[in-house]
């Protein structure tokens, strides 16, 4: 993730480090004119001849001291090594040619911390600091060129595009393309019903969320490394990486759910085995920016808006789910297939790709957001909703389609933080516009899925009127998973992971406490979202 500055350790080495500094030009005569070297030795005949005093002198005529070893008193030190017919004056300030060295990237820092980062990845050591520039640290001498240096921050119109900027239209077809798949469950209602399921479930409820949750798990994980790939500029990597993991998470999903498939659910598992096929399909088409071929082979579930008031015939049933699946598979398998040719070169000189550590972080989030997300849904099912309703109740529809306005806030923060580096002066004018800016994209998110709530609710069949506690207990779900996704975007991924699963468990283990525990997660991410966010360095690309 972009946000952090050059924070490397200060170079080890047994000579120190070395800036570059102006250089006389060397010219006949100059070592008479300028007399003997005045780096020598402290106490070097030398260093005593630049003082004008005999090598041993205690003092010069002039009564000013001098700095070179036996010749130091207690008077005004004098700087040597200045110009001959010069040396009344003062040699210059070392610290005025850093100044102009790093005036660039001193004029737009807005705190001190910025520019010591700068000075540590330049290798300085604070013993060289010492030495060099007679300040105790890097810390110490930053504040020095922070307050020497004036700020100069580009204009918001002269800037450069945002790398984070994303079109609504975009960001809001996502979103559908996330709660269309919903309609698949009512299309196959019908051939899921049975008995009661276990721990009060409707029948196949079991393998179907097990499945999901599988596959929510292993394809966040697989994104997180296809769009590494993508961000070092390399896209046939990040191909080959889905070809190779996106099937294989098709399996695990299938293996998942049957191996938790009880008697008389072997129906569930098979539309569990193609759920599974699905995610790893969709999967391919989100990350390669496919989302309107992916809309495309969506498009006969809309089928199912006659499931509502009609009473469609099996075969019918069956046939819309599997032409939508056969088409994202289909569409799937176009993107990836050219990739399965071998390289010209054999990739020899492949580089390294991301760990596979790395990507665990973003598969224990999907499963912390994804267990969240299924406890609204079956809130609504164990309050009011039918066997059918379980993945399509109003609640995990309005979360499912509040992703692609969250999507976007997520990228309105982004810019509009990286905005506030350019025009604001001091630390505390950017953590302000920084918080003020959070503020504000959270509660325009709360609103978007406030209004999805409501409507979905009014208009899902036997849903009921607007319930107050569940509204308000799907708002915090909202929060939870919004400030989640704003804390992976920034790198702090495992934080958010552990907060989620934490909520995520404790729910399960006490339902009656729900609201609580959501209420405490989302306090919990609040706080470690501002403590980021607000620092200067979290938005530095």
């Amino acid at each position: 993730m972009s946000g952090s500055l050059w924070l490397k350790p200060g170079a080890t080495q047994d000579t120190l480090p070395s800036i570059p500094r102006p250089r006389r030009v060397a010219t006949p005569g100059a070592e008479a004119a300028d007399g003997p070297r005045a780096d020598a030795e402290p106490g070097h005949p030398a260093a005593a001849a630049a003082c004008g005093v005999p090598a041993g002198g205690s003092s010069r005529a002039d009564g000013v001291g001098c700095v070179h070893g036996p010749c130091a008193d207690d008077g005004s030190s004098r700087a040597h090594g200045s110009r001959g017919g010069e040396d009344a004056g003062l040699a210059e300030d070392p610290l005025d040619e850093l100044a102009d060295r790093l005036h660039a990237l001193a004029a737009v820092a807005v705190h001190p911390d910025e520019i010591a980062a700068i000075l540590e990845s330049d290798g300085m050591t604070d013993e060289h600091i010492r030495l060099t520039y007679g300040r105790p640290d890097s810390f110490a001498l930053a504040e020095d060129l922070y307050a020497r240096v004036e700020r100069r921050h580009p204009t918001a119109a002269a800037a450069a595009p945002a790398p984070w900027h994303a079109g609504l239209g975009g960001c809001l077809l996502r979103g559908l393309v996330f709660a269309l798949p919903g309609l698949a469950y009512v299309l196959g209602a019908p051939l899921l019903a049975g008995p009661p399921g276990r721990f009060g479930l409707p029948s196949g409820t079991v393998p179907l969320l097990a499945g999901a949750v599988a596959g929510w798990v292993w394809n966040q994980a697989l994104s997180h490394r296809a769009y590494t790939w993508l961000g070092l500029g390399d896209r046939p990597a990040a191909v080959r990486t889905l070809l190779t993991g996106a099937p294989a998470g098709a399996l695990a999903g299938t293996v998942v759910a049957v191996a938790v498939t009880g008697p008389g659910e072997w129906s569930a598992a098979a539309f569990a085995a193609g759920q599974a096929l699905y995610l790893a399909a969709a999967t391919v088409l989100l990350v390669l920016g496919r989302e309107r071929a992916l809309l495309y082979a969506l498009s006969p579930l809309a089928g199912a808006g006659f499931a509502f008031r009609y009473d469609l015939p099996d075969a019918l049933r069956i046939a819309l789910l599997l032409a939508s699946l056969a088409a994202t598979a289909a569409f799937a398998a176009v993107v990836l297939l050219p990739a399965a040719a071998p390289e010209p070169s054999g990739g020899a000189h492949r580089r390294a790709g991301p760990s596979l550590a790395a990507s665990l972080p973003y598969g224990l989030f999907g499963l912390g957001t994804g267990l969240l997300v299924l406890y609204a849904a079956v809130g609504d099912v164990l309050a009011s909703a039918g066997p059918a309703d379980l993945v399509a109740a109003p609640s995990a529809v309005a979360l499912t389609l509040s992703m692609g306005p969250a999507e976007w806030l997520l990228h309105r923060f982004r810019g509009e933080s990286r905005a506030g580096l350019r025009v604001t002066t001091t630390a505390r004018a950017f953590r302000r516009t920084a918080a003020t800016t959070l503020a504000l994209c959270l509660t325009g998110y709360l609103v978007v899925l406030l209004a999805l709530a409501v409507a979905g609710t009014l208009a899902w069949p036997g849903a009921g009127p607007p319930d107050a506690p569940r509204t308000v207990s799907l708002l915090l779900v909202g929060v939870v998973l919004w400030l989640g996704l704003l804390l992976q975007a920034f790198g702090a991924v495992l934080s958010a992971a552990l907060v989620c699963l934490l909520a995520a468990a404790a729910q399960i283990t006490a339902p009656a406490a729900g609201p609580a525990i959501t209420a405490t997660a989302a306090a919990v991410l609040a706080v470690l979202s501002c403590a980021l966010l607000v620092r200067p360095t979290a938005h530095r690309a």
